[in-house]
């Protein structure tokens, strides 16, 4: 099964595809993970129009079972907030519009998954990535990371929710 994480943003949206299963032995395999930019310079729907662009031609040559994109929680600075929250609006509307399963977790939600600990650091968090998908070095850039993290996340978060359908349910 394949999964692509994506971590919002206007200016890097950061995405990973990560092959895994949901029954038997529990390994993870990072196939692809990189980052799309857009340049500030632009106005703001035409980088959300790259964005849509290049996440349809990603969703197209992946062929994700499920799209798992990073929910905008909190953040301090609302004028880091609302582009964030724009990009994360097109991959799930993208998403939706294409028919697949889409899921979406806080940071403090990944961090669990992947570390044990919801206030893990970035670089910690990073550190297990590449633990748990076998990579001889921590993938970059972050943005990229995070996205393998939040595919991560999914696995771990179904796999428990299948196993206990009560816990899920409440």
């Amino acid at each position: 099964m394949f999964v692509l994480g994506i971590d919002p943003g206007l200016t890097r949206c950061g995405f990973g595809l990560v092959e895994g299963s949901l029954e038997g032995v529990e390994s993870f395999r990072a196939l692809r993970a990189g980052v799309i930019e857009t340049d500030p310079m632009v106005a703001v729907e035409e980088r959300l129009s790259q964005l849509l662009i290049e996440l349809t031609d990603l969703l197209h040559e992946t062929s994700p079972h499920a799209v798992v994109v990073e929910r905008v929680f909190y953040q301090r600075n609302a004028k880091t907030a609302i582009p964030v929250a724009q990009a994360s609006g097109v991959a799930v509307a993208l998403a939706g519009a294409q028919k697949l399963l889409v899921r979406q977790f806080t940071a403090q939600q990944v961090k669990l998954a992947v570390t044990g600990y919801g206030a893990a650091s970035k670089l910690q968090v990073q550190e297990m990535v590449a633990r748990i998908c076998g990579l001889s070095q921590i993938p970059e850039p972050p943005d990229a990371a995070d996205a393998l993290a939040l595919a991560i996340t999914y696995f771990m978060t179904e796999r428990t929710e299948r196993r206990y359908p009560s816990v899920s349910a409440s």
